[in-house]
């Protein structure tokens, strides 16, 4: 009797004892996520390195959608004879500015004041000196084109009452019946998507310089433009992505109103795909709408891709059929900068399980960042030279650590993360062609990420599928190094001349590394 209580009392302390650890765990989770919280709303924006280890352990990361500005900075001076008044900066802005056209404002003495002062002899110019330079600015201006076309006909046939004219071809508009020149939609779209303007501002600025556009002519003109003539062009450039040794994939919400039985509340989303950091020819960036987040959208853009896939850890992506696929480990690190306890000075981060984590993460970036510049084999040699034990070695220590943590605290969702997806961790080494991270991705959604806090979200599907093909070319030209703006005018006067709907392969003479558009378009 005596032994049946005293196994009942240690029962019922065996259950204490878990409820206490179950509330001190519960606990700590809700401390974590309050400071997190409290992070998110107050704390930086930034997860470089330096803010987290100190000076030399700095990491360049993704998300970071605006750059601070620092007041401190000086302005960048020019070197002027005998008039130097501060260091020059490097950047040489005499370098920047020799592409502009220059006018020179010469300050010379009045007639009347050319006479020696002394003796009253005129007097001689010794010649000039400059004293500074300055940028001035010059309003847009409109230009008016009308377009006429000259008839001829032959005299001796109409002698003989026989009729012949010949009249030059027309060259087709970008849109029909619109006064819209291939510059100035090429300027709306930039103005939007580029510099992140919305269309009731641009509707100002084209007022105040005397010409009334309503939004909805302008964005008649994004629409159109984009379903005629861009479209087609990211049709081919999808087409070239698929080929690609590799695929980077990212996707973010965008409100979109008007979808088919469907709020206007309801989640769209935006998706990019990338080829892969470190193909040299062919820089690709495609955006694709899509009213949801289902990996099955992602799984069908990618139809017939047979390469290296490089996502975070969504696991939507899993449907997609690949070679192999590579996480990021710029997402997996993000989890240990959110494990880092509140409160705590860079020494004192560095002694914790999260700082030791960090600076293992970050030896291998650093590491890895020094071999961009190798061929693809050598690469990948070198990283598994280099990496590979290092790697390795990080995962068994999570190992060792990971009974030590709580599943639902911010470390044990760390660890737990980075030994779940070792294998995709792990595919960058036996792959030179991929890369450590999904930045090349992140870098690509950043502009729109931007521009949608200034336009909050697409009127319809249709404006956003041509926000997606306009997003498309924007960034493909940069990334090409390409003027937009240059690079959409030459499309917008081209392609309504060209029969490329008979003849597709026509296309690839406008696409951003042709050597004709690399010629042209910078």
């Amino acid at each position: 009797m005596t032994d049946l209580r005293e196994q009942e009392m240690q029962n019922r302390i065996d259950a204490l004892s878990n409820s206490e650890r179950n509330l001190k765990e519960e606990n700590q989770y809700l401390k974590e996520q309050i400071a997190q919280l409290k992070k998110m709303a107050f704390g930086s924006k930034t997860e470089k390195m330096k803010r987290v280890l100190g000076e030399g352990e700095e990491l360049n990361l993704f998300n970071e959608a605006e750059v601070e500005a620092k007041a401190s900075t000086p302005e960048p001076t020019i070197e002027v004879p005998a008039h130097q008044r501060r260091k020059k900066q490097s950047g040489h802005m005499e370098e920047i500015l020799k592409s502009f056209p220059h006018e020179e404002e010469i300050l010379s003495l009045p007639e009347d004041q050319r006479i020696c002062k002394r003796c009253g002899a005129p007097l001689t110019s010794m010649g000039k000196e400059k004293i500074r330079t300055e940028v001035q600015f010059i309003p847009a201006t409109i230009k008016v084109t009308d377009f006429y076309r000259e008839s001829f006909q032959c005299l001796d046939c109409r002698k003989h009452e026989h009729f012949s004219i010949e009249k030059p071809r027309m060259p087709q508009p970008v849109l029909a019946k619109s006064i819209a020149s291939p510059s100035s939609v090429a300027h709306v779209i930039c103005q939007k998507y580029l510099l992140s303007l919305p269309l009731y501002r641009q509707e100002q600025e084209w007022k105040n310089i005397g010409l009334m556009l309503s939004r909805a002519t302008l964005a008649n003109w994004v629409i159109r433009a984009s379903e005629d003539w861009l479209m087609p062009v990211v049709d081919r450039l999808h087409m070239y992505l698929l080929r690609q040794s590799v695929i980077h994939a990212d996707e973010t919400p965008v409100q979109v109103l008007n979808e088919k039985k469907r709020k206007n509340t309801t989640k769209s989303y935006m998706w990019v795909f990338t080829n892969g950091e470190y193909e040299p020819d062919h820089q690709i960036r495609i955006y694709e709408y899509h009213p949801g987040r289902s990996g099955s959208f992602a799984a069908d853009f990618l139809k017939g891709f047979h390469g290296i896939l490089q996502t975070d850890g969504y696991s939507g992506y899993e449907k997609i059929s690949c070679e192999e696929h590579a996480l990021c480990w710029v997402h997996g690190r993000r989890y240990f900068v959110e494990a880092i306890p509140p409160g705590l000075d860079k020494n004192e981060i560095a002694d914790t399980i999260s700082g030791q984590a960090l600076k293992r993460i970050n030896e291998l970036f650093t590491l890895d960042k020094d071999l961009a510049e190798l061929p693809v084999a050598d690469r990948q040699q070198e990283r598994l030279r280099l990496e590979k034990d290092k790697l390795e070695a990080f995962f068994v220590w999570l190992k060792t650590i990971q009974p030590e943590t709580t599943p639902k605290s911010a470390l044990g969702k760390a660890v737990n993360y980075a030994l779940n997806h070792q294998k995709g961790l792990s595919v960058y080494l036996h792959h030179g062609e991929a890369a450590m991270s999904n930045n090349i991705c992140e870098r690509a959604i950043r502009n729109f990420t931007i521009g949608r806090k200034n336009w909050l979200f697409s009127g319809s599907p249709k404006g956003a599928a041509a926000s997606a093909s306009a997003y498309s070319m924007i960034e493909t030209s940069k990334a090409n190094g390409l003027d937009p703006f240059k690079y959409l005018t030459y499309l917008f006067t081209r392609l309504p001349n060209m029969d490329f709907k008979i003849h597709p392969d026509l296309l690839d003479s406008v696409l951003p590394w042709a050597d004709e558009i690399q010629q042209n378009c910078k």
